[in-house]
């Protein structure tokens, strides 16, 4: 595994790689089927329009979200697509054995050498009791991250020492290289590890912006040189949404607040319309929380989203952003990324 397959080459005027978090959104009038042939097709697209890498989220019990599998759907886009990084942005460690994990990366780069990711993050990515059900137990404790990730290390690269409970077991497929390992995170807690571990850092600034900086400063305080990488190198997810003018655009962007507000007070469902969102009577504490979304979101014009992205990466000095786009309509997601690609000169 050499450094290359972390860090990206910058295309265009950008100054960095411009990468796409997926999370196959599923939208009121819509089906899992059809979000998930759009999410192909966006693939296709992106490797045209010059991103670097499109990852998958992990996300369970939410009828807005099909992407619950993502090795699954990793297969699908990298069966689909020929030069584009494809990963999980991520794969939520505590839901599944790592060695489980192990043969699934491992098989995913066994069918494509070199363009795999594996992005790991700590929380469920769900509610508490479809945790539960997917864990088969209550007793898995999020801070135990770190053993399953050693445990996990140790079956991707057959390291575990000897008088290991696990040292005689093998995961394949196997091979002389494996996946890069990423770590996700919205607070310290990764930041931290990923340093002290010498591990590529991505951070989810869409939904975590307060925690953005000081859990970056933190990574790189802590950075220790690995064989992985001998600087620190981080990604911060970024939501934006891009269309012919800012009026349109924060049109296309409100729905995408009414949906987390609903997940956030526990109505989730299918993404809404943007009609739905206009017709939506907020509370006041509703559109306190509507403008504070709106306000770590980028969106307006093709100029204006270059500009909201240029100053968002000088003053986190990110190494790379990865963008998402929740929107109702396909073609307009579509047509957001195909913007941001062209104002930046991507192809």
């Amino acid at each position: 595994m050499g450094k290359d397959n972390i860090r990206g080459v910058p295309r265009g005027s950008a100054e960095v790689p411009l990468s796409i978090l997926e999370l196959a959104t599923v939208s009121e009038g819509s089906s899992p089927s059809e979000s998930l042939a759009d999410a192909t097709e966006l693939a296709r697209s992106a490797e045209e329009w010059g991103y670097h890498r499109i990852w998958v989220a992990e996300h369970h019990g939410m009828p807005g979200i099909a992407s619950s599998s993502p090795a699954v759907v990793i297969a699908h886009l990298a069966a689909a697509t020929r030069t584009i990084r494809i990963g999980s942005g991520g794969v939520m460690l505590p839901n599944h054995a790592p060695l489980v994990v192990a043969e699934q990366f491992g098989t995913l780069h066994a069918l494509h050498p070199e363009r795999i990711d594996l992005g790991l993050g700590r929380a469920p990515g769900t509610d508490m009791a479809t945790a539960n059900a997917l864990r088969r137990s209550a007793e898995v404790d999020p801070d135990d991250f770190p053993r399953a990730l050693a445990e996990l290390t140790g079956f991707l690269d057959g390291s575990f020492p000897d008088g290991h409970p696990y040292a005689k077991i093998q995961a394949v497929p196997s091979g002389p290289t494996r996946p890069p390992i990423w770590l996700l995170g919205s607070s310290g807690f990764s930041a931290q590890l990923a340093g002290l571990l010498g591990l590529p850092f991505a951070f989810a600034h869409h939904f975590s912006a307060a925690n953005t900086e000081p859990a970056l400063d933190l990574y790189r305080s802590t950075f220790q040189p690995s064989e992985v990488l001998d600087e620190p190198y981080c990604l911060i997810g970024v939501a934006a949404v891009a269309a012919d003018t800012d009026e349109e655009a924060l049109r296309q962007v409100m729905p995408s607040a009414l949906s987390f507000l609903r997940l956030r007070s526990g109505r989730p469902g299918r993404f809404p319309t943007p009609e739905a969102a206009q017709e939506y009577a907020y509370s006041p504490l509703e559109a306190e929380f509507v403008r504070d979304r709106l306000s770590t979101t980028v969106y307006g014009s093709p100029e204006t989203v270059r500009s909201g992205l240029e100053e968002l990466r000088k003053r986190t000095g990110a190494h790379e952003l990865m963008i998402t786009t929740m929107v109702h309509s396909a073609a307009v997601r579509r047509r957001s990324y195909e913007l941001i690609a062209k104002a930046y000169g991507l192809a």
